[in-house]
């Protein structure tokens, strides 16, 4: 008998074995980005919001807006991990810009 099947047949374990590692451990990583966008989604919603709408700063920060981005990311990846039948991708796309501009509070000069 030939040793030439017996190498090939480990090296065909060895790859599926290693390959569904690596998709394992792709899970596991991808489920650690969920328990963190969770833990960031609760540090966010918990932020006290000191920033009255009639104060003098130029700029706030958009929590709703980073909040809905946070949602979004999170579906995304648990549409990854289990998804339900293959569907179209909703094609939009991340803001990123979380600074809202505040009107002046009186007329200008």
């Amino acid at each position: 008998m030939s040793v030439f099947p017996i190498r090939f047949l480990t090296l065909a374990v060895i790859t599926f074995h290693s390959n569904s590692f690596a998709a394992s451990g792709q899970e596991q990583q991808l489920s650690l980005l969920i328990r963190q966008l969770d833990t960031l989604d609760t540090l966010v919603r918990s932020t006290p919001r000191f920033e009255a709408p009639e104060s003098n700063t130029r700029y706030r920060f958009d929590y709703p807006r980073l909040i809905q981005d946070i949602q979004r990311i999170r579906q995304g990846v648990q549409g990854y991990l289990s998804p339900s039948r293959a569907q179209p991708r909703d094609p939009n796309e991340l803001v990123g810009d979380y600074r809202l501009d505040t009107p002046p509070a009186g007329p200008l000069p």
